[in-house]
């Protein structure tokens, strides 16, 4: 998608630090953190939010997820714990409308329980 900052990413048309990257994956660092690790994971093919991703190719969501677990796990962050969260549309607070997902860790997170 032409206009897609996540593709431009891709595409290195716009820098990004990339923490992780394999044949199907990107994951860089996010330019607005909200933890002291706060990284985005995205899949090469796009797609709008996760219910489109789930819709047409769910496969891509195990790739995206073996991503995060590999990067976690070789890190640290698996240790400790870490938190993945992905939003879908503007009520729910999505503002890049390419599929992908927030990992926060480095610190104690606050706010949702259980």
């Amino acid at each position: 998608m032409s206009d897609c900052i996540f593709c431009k990413i891709l595409k290195d048309e716009i820098p990004s630090t990339r923490v992780y990257e394999d044949d199907s994956v990107i994951g860089f660092r996010d330019l607005s953190p909200m933890a002291k690790e706060h990284l985005l994971f995205i899949h090469r093919d796009h797609t709008e939010n996760v219910n489109e991703i789930s819709d047409s190719d769910p496969a891509q969501l195990s790739d995206i997820f073996k991503a995060i677990s590999s990067y976690t796990k070789s890190n640290d962050l698996s240790k400790k714990g870490f938190r993945v969260v992905t939003n879908l549309g503007s009520d729910g607070g999505q503002t890049v409308f390419h599929t992908h997902f927030h990992v926060l860790g480095g610190e104690k997170l606050s706010g949702f329980g259980s």
